[in-house]
This record gives structure tokens, sequence and C-alpha cells, in this order.
């Protein structure tokens, strides 16, 4: 247990700095208006049209902050990453069936993040891509991996 909580102190804080980082990186956006109609969806998802600075939400400066400086959100992503698996662990140790679909349904989500950042014409998108695709497929191999090793084994107890 004391490697788990380790673990999980440097993932987290390796998060919250990075966390912190982009969303300073990503505060630029305030004063690029001519980005606004690019890098703002979700503020014209849920408030319409940006016509000043006080309307862009919080959250799309992550997103300006993944197309035009992808080190720090890229680093919260796979530190992120790092919790999630970390905590699926913990919670599905003794079933590791599950924890094997838990795997399959975090690399459809990273899939499905890849391909919404798939036609991005920034570096940083497509930087972000990349980073998508190899975690969706790091995650499809482990849950894979796990789940053919517990189908082994059950049929092997089976067979005894």
């Amino acid at each position: 247990m004391l490697r788990f909580i380790f673990q999980f102190c440097i993932a987290s804080g390796a998060f919250l700095f990075s966390f912190l980082a982009a969303w300073y990186e990503g505060s630029a956006l305030l004063n690029r208006p001519s980005e606004w109609r690019n890098s703002t969806p979700i503020t014209q998802w849920m408030v319409g049209h940006v016509h000043e600075s006080s309307d862009i939400l919080q959250w799309d400066f992550f997103i300006y902050a993944a197309q035009y400086r992808p080190t720090f959100p890229m680093i919260m992503i796979v530190s992120g990453l790092y919790l999630l698996i970390l905590l699926g662990n913990l919670l599905f140790k003794k079933v590791r069936k599950w924890f094997a679909f838990y795997l399959f349904i975090i690399s459809g989500v990273l899939f499905s993040l890849g391909y919404f950042s798939f036609g991005s014409l920034t570096d940083g998108g497509q930087k972000m891509f990349g980073l998508f695709t190899v975690c969706g497929l790091f995650c499809l191999l482990t849950g894979l991996i796990t789940y053919l090793t517990v189908t082994i084994r059950i049929k092997r107890m089976k067979t005894e």
C-alpha cells in the first residue's frame, strides 16, 4: 500500500503542476482575439460567439495550450492517465477481468479524443493526436494481455 500512496502522490503532483502550467500558458488566449474563433469551442458551444475576453471559459485555455504549447497539456494527460490506471488497478485488484474491461473503456475514450484531434492543423494538435493514439494502443494492448492472461488461467484451473 505504501508503493501505491507514493505513486499516487508523485502522479498527483505532476498532474497538478502541469495542470497549473497549462492553464497559465492557455491564458495567453485572452490577448489573441484572432484565435478566439478557432480555439474556443467550449465557449462557443455553451455561451455562443465570443465578443470579449471575459466571455471565454477557463476550459478553453487548455485547448489553446494544447494547440500551441502542448508540453504541459501532454504531461497532464499522461499523469492523469497514470492516475486513472493506478486507481483502476487498485479497485479491480480482485477481479482482473474487470480491470481489462476498464482498460478497454479508457482506450476507447483515448481513441475518440485522438479522432477529434486528427484534423488539427496546428503542430500541437498533431502531437496530441499522436499522444492519444499511442496511449490508446498501450491501454488496448495492456487490457488485451490482462484479459488473455486471466482467461488462460481460468481454463487451466478448470482442467486441473
